[in-house]
């Protein structure tokens, strides 16, 4: 059949070129902060439109702090989300001691914790990059409705995010903007499967200065200061040489720089310092997948997958797209089936595409077809949409004459 020559085609390096040569966010993770608990800047239009609209600030604070359940300190501060009909929005950070204060109705501070999966399209590669638009039906809903809580909170949840740990979940229920913002803690509860994590526990132990020079570090990163990053990352792991975290960091801003082999070095230190910091490894086995060394690729998100299979969905991306290549279809099929099922948010689309020409090659055209379409569902704006609508087509096509014969 003609189309499975079009989706080995589409599969090719053109992906290669395509996704894994803007993988790496173009803006790390952005230092975290509590956001102030004033100075909102939602406009509300009350009543009906004259010339010039009225319209009233009126911020929904929520404030609270996260604890792990064992009552060890946190590592760093931790993500805050907002979940309403299934969906987790980021919306905030707490700072390094658990607690957070986050305006709900203020769009313009929520829309900086946006990440690739929250933007209007998913994407078909991407990582944790960020966008400047919110979409965020709630916060919309809010933002026109003039009234908070009981329509637009209703059902929804507050937790906080970390890899490697469960988070309890706050009911918001039908919160005001007058009520009192305090909802209690939020617990984290480790999970027993789960060895590596995006914190390193050598950052604990780093002396106090190398701390100063690595938080300097994550800010100027988020100025779009590289240079002056990247040298407070050099002090901080001239301090402290098993700073795990810093080395990672620097790797980043090298890599920024396109000094890839410098960056490799870098992320290697880190991974000499603590074997179980997952950020590094998905880093080199970015580089490796632009470079295209398939083998390299493969071992390394396999090294993820086993430290910790629940929270990298990407890993199973590398793994698949790079066994696929390598031609170990079997591998690939299996690391592509196991990501879709912990890639909840789907922000690795294509890992169905290559299920899709696996089935095609073993004549399930039927599976195939669910394949690109569940593609076309959650990647619904890529570059190669038209391609893949064609190749579903005269699946489609096929299929039907097949059974017309069977009749």
């Amino acid at each position: 059949m003609k189309f499975q020559t079009l989706i080995r085609c589409s599969l090719g390096l053109a992906i290669v070129t395509g996704v894994f040569a803007q993988s790496k966010p173009s803006n790390p993770s952005p230092t975290p902060t509590a956001p102030s608990r004033g100075n909102s800047t939602t406009t509300i239009p009350m009543g009906p439109s004259s010339g010039t609209d009225s319209i009233i600030q009126r911020p929904l604070l929520i404030t609270g702090k996260v604890q792990m359940d064992d009552g060890s300190p946190l590592p760093d501060a931790v993500l805050i989300q907002l979940v309403c009909r299934a969906s987790p929005r980021n919306i905030g950070y707490t700072d390094r001691k658990g607690s957070f204060g986050i305006d709900l109705n203020d769009r313009a501070t929520n829309s900086m914790y946006l990440d690739a999966s929250q933007a209007s399209q998913p994407g078909i590669g991407a990582t944790n990059g960020q966008t400047s638009a919110l979409n965020n039906s709630s916060l919309s809903t809010a933002s026109s409705s003039g009234i908070f809580g009981t329509r637009d909170y209703l059902g929804c949840d507050v937790r906080a995010s970390m890899p490697g740990f469960r988070s309890d979940d706050i009911h918001l229920d039908a919160r005001r903007s007058m009520d009192n913002p305090e909802i209690g803690t939020i617990f984290l509860h480790r999970l027993g499967n789960v060895e590596g994590l995006t914190i390193s526990a050598t950052s604990t132990m780093a002396p106090k200065d190398a701390k100063k020079s690595f938080d300097k570090g994550r800010a100027d990163m988020q100025k779009g200061k590289s240079d002056d990053a990247q040298k407070e990352f050099e002090k901080a792991v001239g301090m402290y040489p098993k700073f795990a975290e810093a080395w990672y960091y620097l790797g980043l801003t090298q890599e920024d720089k396109k000094n890839v082999e410098e960056a490799r070095k870098s992320f290697a230190q880190a991974l000499d310092a603590d074997a179980k910091y997952v950020n590094p490894y998905l880093e080199l086995a970015s580089i490796d997948m632009r470079e295209q060394k398939w083998q390299d690729a493969a071992d390394i998100s396999d090294r993820v997958m086993h430290l910790n299979p629940v929270d990298f969905p990407q890993a199973y991306y590398f793994n698949a797209f790079a066994n696929f290549n390598l031609q170990k279809f079997d591998l690939a099929e299996k690391s592509a089936k196991d990501g879709l099922s912990r890639d909840t948010a789907h922000k690795y689309p294509r890992m169905s595409r290559i299920l899709a020409v696996i089935m095609a090659q073993r004549q399930d055209y039927t599976g195939a077809a669910e394949q690109l379409r569940a593609y076309l569902q959650f990647a619904p704006t890529a570059s190669d949409v038209d391609i893949v609508k064609k190749q579903l087509a005269e699946i489609d096509k096929s299929l039907e004459a097949q059974k017309q014969q069977q009749q």
